[in-house]
């Protein structure tokens, strides 16, 4: 019997390399003539990536995680964004991917249980690794962990004599979309915007680009995809999510018991969690404004609080007091009603009956969590990608309600008034966008199951790959 090898690149933060391996673990358990590689980057200035890699490695599976050897990082001379120090970073590992593939490749030509490298996939910041896989001769795809509309903006970017106008006609969405809603890799006056361009243009250069989302959830989005001639072939294939989340590899089992006793404690659909994904934090002025709009909103909370990095390319950390930051007697006044704690295993707490509504960065895998659980957000996107989601999810999707879509790092703050009434409108008046979720919900759980539309796409993928 013909086995298949397939190895896979994300770029070394959670939102990229958690679904990545959510899709080779998916591809692995659908046909076990495939065995996956993950190759992983280290990145000493983020300690959660590496816990993830270490308890993923560790996990029986068809999945093996390697090491690629450290290389020294650019020097700062050579990039002004995070964007351009991660694409630079893994283009510096170009000559480690190569031996590591060529390590895979069967060493026993004559072997009656033959092995073939069936193909490479590259995540969104890795296309110049698709050299390697080209001087190899072996097929190389793109994973996509984003959604197919930021995908359809990423081939359509404004160009920078455009930037000053307010709206903007881009095919992947119905509505123009406002300068409001583009991310700030487009709007920054830094390389970041050079090297998304650069890694737009080598998208078309891959096999093909699979897609974590549903054609029921981005019907638009993906039909402007088909229609693009000069693109190959999407597979939309998700939700693929960690259902599990950090509980499983990043374990804090005090803080993780006193979370869920204390909503097994409250009523169903009464909670709202606010969190703003792994690398979202608030200034101190703009969690005094969250603070009084949670205690006027009057409604049981759940909130995620973090602490900004210290440097740029550093992860938020847990407060070591949160007193120190939240307002005088906030915790005192807000005891019976209210949890404020660190790093929560988000999807397991989406999970529980009493979370009631979702204030959110709106992250993609964020989203998705949400949307399979059947819980509305609100918006409050922050950094990458995220206004172009909360934009989608209001105004093309009408599956959330607003607190904000152009909240960036270091703008400007998000008032109480503001908080108090998104909250609100969250927990009491979103009753038509609760249903449509709830469809949703359901659409996302169809979609996985045999004969369902990101079913169908996966049993397409694997017909090309072994052909």
């Amino acid at each position: 019997m013909t086995r298949y090898e397939v190895v896979f690149i994300a770029t070394p933060a959670l939102g990229n390399l958690v679904p990545l391996v959510q899709f080779a673990n998916l591809l692995t358990k659908h046909d076990p003539r495939f065995s996956a590689t993950v190759l992983t980057i280290f990145m000493p200035q983020r300690p959660r990536i590496n816990a993830y890699v270490q308890a993923r490695a560790s996990s029986p599976s068809n999945l093996r995680i390697l090491h690629l050897p450290t290389v020294d990082p650019p020097p700062p001379d050579q990039y002004q964004s995070s964007i351009a120090f991660l694409s630079l970073h893994i283009q510096n590992h170009k000559h480690h991917v190569k031996n590591a593939i060529l390590s895979l490749l069967p060493s026993d030509s004559n072997s009656t249980d033959s092995v073939r490298l069936a193909a490479v996939f590259v995540d969104m910041f890795c296309t110049t690794l698709i050299d390697v896989a080209a001087e190899l001769a072996v097929p190389c795809y793109l994973y996509f962990a984003s959604p197919a509309s930021f995908l359809g903006l990423t081939l359509h970017l404004p160009r920078a004599d455009s930037l000053d106008s307010e709206e903007f006609s881009i095919p992947c969405f119905e509505n123009p979309l406002p300068r409001s809603a583009l991310p700030n890799l487009v709007l920054d006056a830094n390389d970041a915007s050079s090297w998304f361009s650069y890694h737009a243009r080598r998208y078309r250069e891959t096999k093909g680009i699979v897609v974590n989302t549903l054609g029921e959830l981005e019907p638009h989005a993906l039909q402007s995809l088909h229609d693009d001639s000069l693109l190959p072939r999407v597979y939309p294939i998700g939700p693929v999510l960690d259902l599990a989340g950090s509980a499983q590899w990043d374990p804090n089992p005090v803080q993780y018991k006193r979370i869920m006793e204390w909503l097994d404690r409250q009523p169903a659909g009464s909670v709202v969690l606010l969190c703003f994904g792994s690398m979202g934090s608030m200034r101190a002025n703009q969690v005094e404004e969250i603070a009084i709009g949670l205690e006027r909103a009057g409604f049981r909370f759940l909130w995620v609080l973090r602490e900004p990095p210290k440097a740029q390319l550093e992860d938020p950390t847990d407060y070591l007091n949160e007193v120190d930051v939240l307002p005088d007697g906030f915790l005192k006044r807000t005891a019976g009603m209210g949890l404020v704690c660190g790093w929560v295993p988000q999807a397991k707490v989406l999970s529980h009956e009493a979370i009631g509504g979702f204030v959110s960065h709106c992250g993609w895998n964020s989203i998705l969590e949400s949307l399979w659980h059947g819980v509305v957000i609100a918006t409050w996107p922050v950094y990458a990608e995220q206004h172009l989601n909360a934009f989608q999810m209001i105004k093309e999707l009408g599956l959330a309600v607003e607190i904000s879509t152009d909240c960036r790092v270091g703008g400007d703050l998000v008032r109480a008034e503001a908080v108090e009434k998104g909250v609100r409108s969250l927990m009491e008046g979103s009753d038509e966008i609760r249903r449509k979720v709830k469809e949703m919900s359901e659409k996302c759980k169809s979609a996985l199951i045999e004969d369902g539309s990101s079913y169908k796409n996966l049993v397409s993928l694997v017909q090309e790959l072994t052909s």
